[in-house]
């Protein structure tokens, strides 16, 4: 049954024409916007407009009309802008998160060339920034693919926005400067107007957007840090809105700035409780910035958190930031001039650096399936296979560790193999069990992640305040013959302390690691009291696991088993496995058509005569993952008067089966040999044995030692050594 569940839909064929392409891009989108709540969204563009009208207002009454939508230069270069005024009348500056002044994601991994063998880099997919000002379009890493959005009062071509699109997609003319996802086009926004320009462009399929920015520290009474409040409550409305939409946005440079004098957690020294608006919304994505050392295998050698990077926790306790990207000494496009280059560092720099691998993955997942994952599914792969940092579990510093790109996107091309990665919905009162197998010696990892709706309510004023904004309580739990293990968690009362276990009442994103000694494990999920709607849905994410018998090695005994005058029959050891082969033939000089096939054999109707063909075969161990390939059977097709191709070439080897043999021997070539003539002579030139081919040649009583076996016919022959045992 479960093989069935994640038998694949599509399979990547390499012969898809341009037009296929293309076609599957639409439909991709399409599911994207079926799957979004475009009347809720307008309704939200409604409010926000409205609210930016009673801004104006407001911002006049208290003197302030004259700063909004115009960006500022702080005393570190640091761009700042007036963006709101807070509900007990606080102004709010939003600053980007960069110090005038590399990428560690392994997102190299997936590139022509790669490790992984693949060729995405983000061609034919779009992200979009929101930040202090325009990118220089010109410039030479991005001209013809970033683009600036409309005109607005205020904006001005800036050195940071520059970076940031650069370390996104900058062409890499300059090679250390190639952007993450280099292939992908940018759309550029400035900061203003972000949620309701958000709200647009998600109801037409955005995926991923990049926010190098945040609320100033320095202006902000200290009840804001830390607090969900009303914009953070929007930005959770806008993604619950559309499943698909992840905001990726830097955690900020606050560190060591002793901005909060009351943090929830030690004193303001330590550096905790520094995040603020919507980086404490639950479904955006919030990076850290990391001190990265990689090894030349792709592995994390060292890493650490960045001096810079500002800590959680938020006030009910989730883990905030979620992960980490590299930000320092990232070398990027300055705004300077159209070859302007210039080195970098900020959380600013490690939010592309997220967002662009996060976005390969979507690219990556639809080459295979033609669908783009949910966000709660590229959130929770995130998490799920970053790079643990200092002690086992998350943290308020880097969250769940150091980004590891190549590791996501192997979880996904293993889904239905030794990963599962699926998306599923819970309803209220209903349970969702799954028993998978685990390897011995395997760590098992569990995730469970959810786009959750947004809270209930927003504080408004309250110093640390203990409520928590969660309102569908999801639940995991891992059990093996009655022991329960239970998800990791932290205390934001305790937020120097390492990560413990136990039931996580706070966080849309849950996780279990065993170490295991192999066996049967059951995963139970479900909720605490009611859900919002009736039903709630999420995204599993599982590795370590034993799904499949499927060997990687080329499936044996490929060969033409029956001909005649209309059709060619292929047969193959199928193995024990429960899977599927696919059987890849074409045309001499056309392109290649793909077959799926459960059985150990498959009988082709349509080879005309006189043309050459080529055939080869694979096993599907999942819906990503296939062995090598057979090798390939190259024929000419006249019916039963078909021959192989290189009996039309003198002295080209064939091949005997087993080799070395004890008493049977075989010659590859199926029925296209059979009537030919054999001889087999000693190496001293001596015939020992001849006859015509018709299966299997007896010999058993030849002496040990080493043969030459001829087969002649058709004026052509080809010949091999073997070894008798």
């Amino acid at each position: 049954m479960l093989r069935k569940l994640l038998k694949p839909l599509f399979f990547l064929l390499m012969c898809f024409a341009e037009s296929m392409v293309i076609a599957q891009e639409d439909k991709a989108i399409t599911l994207v916007k079926e799957a979004t709540n475009i009347a809720a969204l307008k309704r939200l563009k409604t409010t926000f407009e409205e609210e930016e009208n009673l801004l104006r207002e407001r911002l006049r009454s208290k003197g302030l009309v004259d700063q909004w939508k115009i960006v500022q230069k702080g005393p570190s270069n640091q761009l700042y802008g007036l963006h709101d005024i807070g509900d007990d009348g606080s102004p709010l500056y939003y600053t980007t998160f960069m110090n005038p002044l590399g990428k560690v994601s392994r997102a190299d991994a997936l590139y022509e060339n790669g490790s992984l063998q693949t060729d995405v880099n983000g061609d034919g997919e779009q992200l979009e920034v929101w930040d202090a000002g325009w990118a220089l379009t010109t410039h030479q890493e991005l001209m013809g693919r970033v683009s600036n959005a409309e005109d607005e009062t205020g904006a001005q071509i800036s050195d940071h926005t520059t970076s940031v699109v650069g370390a996104l997609v900058s062409l890499g003319k300059v090679e250390k400067v190639r952007g993450v996802a280099y292939g992908a086009k940018a759309m550029v926004h400035d900061w203003f107007s972000d949620k309701r320009e958000v709200t647009q462009a998600v109801a037409n399929g955005l995926l991923v957007s990049n926010h190098s920015y945040g609320i100033k520290t320095n202006a902000v009474p200290d009840w804001y840090f830390g607090a969900y409040i009303k914009t953070s409550r929007d930005w959770d409305k806008i993604m619950f809105n559309a499943p698909y939409y992840l905001m990726v946005s830097a955690a900020g440079n606050a560190h060591l700035l002793k901005d909060n004098e009351t943090p929830i957690y030690g004193n303001v020294s330590d550096g905790y409780d520094l995040l603020l608006g919507f980086n404490t919304s639950k479904n955006g994505l919030v990076v850290a910035g990391a001190d990265a050392v990689i090894s030349s295998d792709g592995s994390l050698a060292a890493g650490l958190v960045s001096q810079y990077s500002s800590y959680g926790p938020v006030d009910d306790g989730r883990v905030k930031p979620d992960l980490a990207g590299d930000g320092t000494l990232v070398y990027s496009t300055g705004a300077l001039n159209n070859t302007n280059y210039r080195y970098t560092k900020g959380t600013s720099m490690a939010t592309p650096t997220v967002a662009g691998s996060l976005l390969l993955l979507q690219q990556y997942h639809k080459n295979f399936t033609d669908a783009y994952l949910k966000a709660a599914t590229l959130k929770g792969l995130a998490l799920h296979t970053a790079d643990d940092v200092g002690t086992s579990g998350p943290d308020y510093q880097m969250g769940w560790g150091v980004i590891n790109t190549k590791r996501a996107a192997e979880t996904i091309k293993g889904n239905g193999f030794n990963s599962l990665v699926l998306e599923e919905r819970l309803f209220q009162d209903e349970k969702f069990e799954l028993t998978v197998n685990v390897s011995e010696g395997e760590q098992l990892s569990v995730s469970l992640s959810w786009t959750d709706p947004e809270g209930e309510q927003f504080n408004q004023g309250i110093l640390n305040s203990p409520d928590v904004a969660l309102v569908n309580d999801l639940d995991i739990r891992v059990e093996k013959d009655g022991e329960l293990f239970y998800p990791w968690k932290l205390d934001p009362y305790r937020a120097g302390s390492p990560a413990t276990k136990g039931d996580n009442t706070v966080d849309p994103f849950e996780r279990i690691d065993v170490d295991s000694s192999g066996g049967r494990y059951t995963i139970q999920i479900g909720n605490k009291g009611k859900l919002k709607n009736g039903f709630q849905d999420f995204s599993l994410i599982v590795t370590g696991l034993e799904l499949s018998s499927c060997s990687l090695a080329p499936p044996v005994n490929f060969d033409l088993t029956q001909i005649d005058d209309v059709s060619v029959t292929f047969g193959w050891d199928s193995g024990t496995g429960d899977y599927s082969h696919e059987i890849w033939i074409k045309e001499k000089g056309a392109d290649w058509q793909v077959k799926t096939v459960e059985e150990d054999h498959y009988t082709w109707l349509g080879p005309e005569n006189g043309k050459s063909y080529t055939v080869k075969l694979r096993a599907l161990c999942s819906s990503f993952v296939a062995s090598e390939f057979s090798r390939e059977l190259e024929f000419e097709f006249n019916g039963k008067d078909s021959k192989f191709l290189w009996m039309q070439k003198e002295g080209i080897p064939i091949r005997a089966i087993p080799n070395p043999v004890l008493e049977e021997l075989y010659i590859d070539g199926g029925v296209l040999l059979r009537g030919v003539e054999y001889s087999i002579f000693s190496v001293m030139g001596k015939k020992v044995s001849n006859g015509k081919l018709d299966g299997a040649i007896d010999v058993s009583s030849l002496d040990s030692g080493i043969y030459v076996l001829n087969i002649v016919g058709n004026n052509s022959m080809g010949s091999t050594k073997f070894i008798k045992k």
